[in-house]
C-alpha cells in the first residue's frame, strides 16, 4: 500500500488552515512535510476541534471522540512522516471492548475474542454463528476493496466511477442497499442487528438511511478492536500537533475567523482579534456551511443556503460530563444502553425531530482505564444521548433531560449516581453550534445517507474562489476521527494537483 501521496508541487508555497480539528492538523502535517509554510488558525483556546478536553477540579474528560478505532489509519498517517503512534502515545486494547445493556433486562460484552462473539451471536438464534463469520468475511472484504480503492484514492467527479478498474473492484460490494436491509439478510434477532448497527452513531446515519457499503464498520469493530490511547484521544491530538510542530507548522489559537478575502496567490484571511494574514493557499476545516455562508462574500459561495438548509444532517447530542465519588463497576470503559426497539429513538432524530423519550445512549467512563482522568477514589464518566440537529436548547430542557438521563442510567445498568455528583456540566445543540460553528448544532457533520457518500459530498476544491480549499468531516471520506485524517491527505493531494 502506497503511503506516500505526491504533493510536493506545494513546496515554496504559503498556507492558511483555518481550523485545528483532525482534518486540519492532518492537512497541515502533509503540506508542511511537503515543504509549504503553514499557519494554522483555531477559534478556540486549543487544538483538537470537537476533540477539545474539560479539564476541572482534577478531572479531565475528552469532550468529543472517544474511541479509538482503525488503528492502520493512525499507523498509515504517522508512517508518512517516518514516525509510529507509539513515538507519541501508548495504546491498550479494551476488554471487553464494550458493554450493552438493553433495558428488558439483558446486557451482554463484546469482546476481543472472535469466537467468544461467534458464540455469543449463536446463543441469541440458531445458526447466527456462522451468519456472523459469514457477515465478518464479508465486512473484511469490503473494508479492504473500500478503504484502498475509495476511501484513501478520491474519486470526486461521476467519470472516475466509470472505469473498468472501478466496476472491478466494486463487483460484489453493496453499494445501493440500506444497512437495515442488509443485516436482515443475515440476521432475524433484533438485538443481533443492533449489535452490528450500533457503529452507525459513528457516522451520522440510521440503519434506514445508511448505504449498506457501511458494513465495514462491523470489520473495524470486531475484527480489528477497540481500543484505548493513553491520555485519551486528547494525546492523539497532542502527538499530531507535536509532529506539526517538528515539521514547521505554525499553531494560532484564539484566533477566530471572520472573512477570507483574495484568491490563489494573493489572499487575505482576518481574526476577529483584528490580524490579517496572507498566504498563497487557505485551507479551511472549519464547518464548510459556516466557511462558506459567513466568511466569503455572496458571490464565492458554491452552494446556497437552500441547499444547506436541504442536507441531512447527523446528529447533535446531549452530553453530561460527571465527576463521580467512588466506583461504578456496573460500567465499562464502553457502555451503550438501548431500548430494545431504537426504531422510535431514530425516527425522533431523523424523521420528527424532538427530544427522545425513550433514548438509546453511550456512557463513556475513562476512569476504568486510566487513573490519571479523576481524583484518587473518584470515577469520570459522561453520558452521549444522540438527539435531532436544530433542537430547542433551554437551561430548563437541560435540567429536565438531565434528570431522566441519571433516573434512566439507574433503571438500566443499576449504577446510582446522583447522590454521589461531584462535578457536573452539560453540552448540547447550542453548545456545538457556538464552539465549533456547526450548523444546526449537529455534533458530526453531513450524515452519511446514500446521497451524501462519496463523491455526492461538498468538494475539497472550491470551484468558485481559485486557491480555496477544505478538508474534514464534511468533505470526503467522511466523518470520524480516522476519514478525516485520511481527508488531510486527500485535500494536501488536491492542493498539489492545481498547485
Amino acid at each position: 500500500m502506497d503511503v506516500a501521496p505526491d504533493i510536493d508541487a506545494v513546496a515554496g508555497e504559503s498556507v492558511v488552515v483555518i481550523g485545528g480539528g483532525f482534518g486540519g492538523l492532518s492537512t497541515a502535517c502533509y503540506l508542511a512535510d511537503a515543504g509549504a509554510d503553514v499557519t494554522l488558525l483555531e477559534k478556540n483556546e486549543q487544538l483538537g476541534g470537537r476533540a477539545s478536553r474539560l479539564e476541572a477540579d482534577g478531572f479531565r474528560f475528552d469532550m468529543g471522540p472517544s474511541w479509538y478505532l482503525m488503528p492502520d489509519v493512525f499507523e498509515r498517517f504517522f508512517g508518512h512522516f517516518g514516525r509510529e503512534p507509539s513515538d507519541f502515545y501508548e495504546l491498550e486494547r479494551l476488554d471487553p471492548h464494550y458493554r450493552v445493556f438493553w433495558k428488558d433486562g439483558d446486557k451482554v460484552d463484546v469482546l476481543p475474542d472472535r469466537e467468544a462473539n461467534k458464540a455469543l451471536f449463536e446463543e441469541y438464534e440458531p445458526g447466527a454463528g456462522e451468519a456472523f463469520e459469514a457477515y465478518l468475511e464479508e465486512s473484511e472484504r469490503t473494508y479492504e476493496i473500500g478503504m484502498e480503492h475509495f476511501v484513501y484514492e478520491d474519486r470526486p467527479r461521476l467519470r472516475d466511477y466509470v472505469d473498468r478498474d472501478v466496476l472491478r473492484y466494486s463487483w460484489g460490494l453493496s453499494l445501493l442497499g440500506k444497512m437495515q436491509g442488509h443485516v436482515e439478510d443475515y440476521f432475524d434477532h433484533p438485538k443481533l442487528q443492533q449489535l452490528m448497527q450500533y457503529t452507525l452513531v459513528f457516522l451520522g446515519g440510521s440503519p434506514t438511511n445508511t448505504p449498506a457499503l457501511y458494513n465495514l464498520m462491523s470489520h473495524v469493530d470486531y475484527n480489528m478492536g477497540v481500543y484505548y490511547p493513553e491520555g485519551g484521544i486528547g494525546a492523539v491530538v497532542d502527538g499530531i500537533v507535536e509532529l506539526g510542530d517538528d515539521l514547521g507548522v505554525e499553531y494560532v489559537t484564539d484566533a477566530e475567523v471572520t472573512a477570507i478575502e483574495g484568491r490563489r496567490g494573493a489572499f487575505a484571511v482576518d481574526t476577529a482579534d483584528g490580524e490579517r494574514y496572507l498566504s498563497d493557499l487557505v485551507v479551511s476545516d472549519a464547518d464548510y456551511a459556516h466557511t462558506e455562508q459567513e466568511l466569503l462574500p455572496k458571490h464565492k459561495r458554491q452552494y446556497s443556503e437552500e441547499y444547506w438548509e436541504s442536507r441531512t444532517y447527523a446528529p447533535s447530542a446531549f452530553l453530561l460530563y460527571l465527576g463521580v465519588e467512588g466506583d461504578v463497576p456496573n460500567l465499562e470503559h464502553h457502555t451503550l444502553v438501548l431500548p430494545t426497539g431504537w426504531d422510535e429513538h431514530f425516527e425522533q432524530i431523523f424523521d420528527d425531530p424532538s427530544w427522545p423519550d425513550d433514548p438509546a445512549y453511550y456512557l463513556c467512563v475513562p476512569s476504568e482505564t486510566d487513573d490519571t482522568v479523576a481524583p484518587e477514589g473518584h470515577s469520570n464518566l459522561f453520558a452521549l444521548v444522540p438527539i435531532a440537529p436544530g433542537l430547542e436548547d433551554t437551561p430548563e430542557l437541560r435540567e429536565e433531560y438531565r434528570d431522566l438521563v441519571i433516573d434512566d442510567i439507574a433503571e438500566n445498568t443499576g449504577t446510582e449516581l446522583r447522590d454521589r455528583i461531584v462535578f457536573e456540566e452539560t453540552f448540547c445543540v447550542d453548545d456545538f453550534a457556538d464552539r465549533y460553528n456547526s450548523y444546526q448544532g449537529s455534533a458530526l457533520g453531513l450524515a452519511h445517507t446514500l446521497r451524501q457518500t462519496s463523491l455526492l459530498r461538498p468538494s475539497h476544491r472550491s470551484d468558485a474562489v481559485d486557491g480555496l480549499y477544505f478538508t474534514g468531516s464534511t468533505t470526503t471520506p467522511g466523518i470520524g476521527v480516522p476519514m478525516c485524517l485520511i481527508s488531510g491527505q486527500l485535500t494536501a493531494e488536491e492542493l498539489s494537483k492545481t498547485a
